[in-house]
């Protein structure tokens, strides 16, 4: 973890942040992933030879946001979903999709699937 912010500390003032955390956190220990976490001023990231989960809080940056947090994953390829607030190519060979999460109940077996796809893509972390 860099910086003086934990997790913990970066998602106190959500209501469902840390939970959102922690689905994070489990499907990727349940999938077997070597992971870190790095906390910023402006994100929580989720890293493995490169960034593939990033959780962060739109209110930081919006006057009016539709939810406390947003998850966004960074995948080899553009996933046609409705779920979607938005896609953008963050890079030529990566596509960011964010999630808007609207409560506990939005983390379901597909978004662990897109979850597990992006970690595989990220690769193994360097040490």
């Amino acid at each position: 973890m860099s910086g003086d912010v934990t997790p913990e500390q970066f998602l106190a003032g959500t209501d469902s942040g840390l939970a959102i955390y922690r689905w994070v956190q489990s499907v990727l220990a349940d999938g077997g992933f070597d992971f870190t976490v790095n906390t910023s001023k402006s994100q929580v990231a989720f890293r493995r030879r490169r960034g593939f989960a990033y959780l962060w809080l739109p209110g930081q940056y919006l006057r009016h946001p539709n939810v406390d947090v947003v998850l966004s994953l960074a995948l080899g390829r553009e996933l046609p979903s409705g779920r979607f607030k938005e896609i953008t190519r963050s890079a030529p060979a990566i596509w960011t999709h964010h999630l808007e999460v609207h409560s506990v109940a939005d983390l379901d077996d597909e978004m662990a699937a897109w979850l597990t796809e992006a970690a595989e893509a990220a690769g193994l972390p360097t040490r």
